[in-house]
């Protein structure tokens, strides 16, 4: 990272056909691959987490940690704070994608298991590209809007056979989390053109340390943290690899190869969070899941080449 690196240079946020942004979209479409592993392995490392933290406690300890790890950076880069112009576009990635989306999904995963919200949460790329259109005015091609839709078809499918058509209160969180997580994924894209992509999440974790450090002393107050190898393991993940590290990449990806292309990597989060399930919290799939993947793969295979 450096202080006045840039993952695009100032240009519309879809993909143009010059030469130098061609060059740039491989790169890109890594680093936002990048972004979705990491956030692959936030409900597992969220639920290893709740073991030994409540819900309160783990947001806001994980919020506190990230912000640490970011406001470090900044000061070891003597990072210059940004124009008073993007502070308001600052607060919304703040809102989203450092209280909001972890606060809510952590709530749901008290009584969902991490596959059943993995895939609630499938239908995030379809929200943020949906969000992103008017947000920035930016149409995507009908080939892209009709692939998004199957993706997210063939994951509301999986979830309404998953959970046999009953809408629970962890899924009303979870739709929620889609809302402001999308919201904040749009305004960080937006940022990300203006300003290198870590810097956008770095500076929306600081500025939530006013609100996060009472709330994590309060919370701890009220908790009795039980400090396993699993509790620890989920919460250094969840702080620094999810809500740090995972959304640098993330937020470059989006600046390189557009928001609505980046957002449909995500339609992988999902089955890739299933794998983690098992592996790390020994959950059992059902044969629908081989079969959900291999929908979503074609899916994001024609989004990633229809033009914008």
């Amino acid at each position: 990272m450096r202080a006045h690196d840039s993952a695009t240079a100032p240009s519309p946020i879809a993909v143009s056909t010059s030469p130098a942004t061609t060059a740039r979209v491989p790169a890109g479409t890594v680093q936002a691959a990048l972004g979705v592993i990491a956030f692959s392995l936030t409900f597992p490392a969220t639920a290893w987490g709740l073991e030994g933290f409540d819900p309160w406690s783990l947001v806001a300890v994980r919020s506190v940690l990230a912000a640490v790890i970011a406001g470090g950076c900044l000061l070891a880069l003597r990072v210059p704070v940004p124009g008073r112009r993007h502070w308001g576009g600052l607060a919304v990635v703040a809102g989203g994608v450092v209280v909001g989306f972890p606060m809510l999904t952590t709530l749901a995963l008290e009584t969902s298991t991490t596959a059943h919200a993995a895939v609630v949460v499938g239908l995030l790329p379809l929200t943020t590209a949906a969000l992103s259109a008017l947000r920035t005015g930016i149409r995507p091609s009908r080939t892209f809007w009709t692939a998004a839709l199957a993706g997210a078809g063939a994951v509301l499918a999986f979830t309404v056979q998953q959970s046999g058509g009953a809408l629970t209160t962890a899924d009303l969180y979870l739709l929620a989390a889609l809302l402001v997580c999308a919201a904040g994924y749009t305004e960080g894209g937006r940022l990300a053109r203006l300003m290198p992509g870590w810097q956008v999440i770095a500076w929306a974790l600081v500025l939530c340390l006013p609100l996060s450090v009472p709330a994590a002393a309060v919370a701890l107050s009220y908790d009795t943290p039980h400090l396993t190898a699993h509790s620890v393991t989920g919460l250094l993940w969840v702080a620094a690899g999810s809500q740090f590290l995972g959304l640098v990449v993330w937020y470059r990806g989006m600046a390189a190869i557009g928001v609505p292309k980046a957002s449909q990597l995500q339609l992988a989060q999902p089955l890739l969070t299933l794998v983690w399930s098992v592996f790390l919290l020994g959950e059992r799939l059902t044969v629908a899941a081989p079969l959900t993947a291999a929908a979503v793969l074609v899916c994001i295979a024609v989004t990633q080449r229809a033009r914008s």
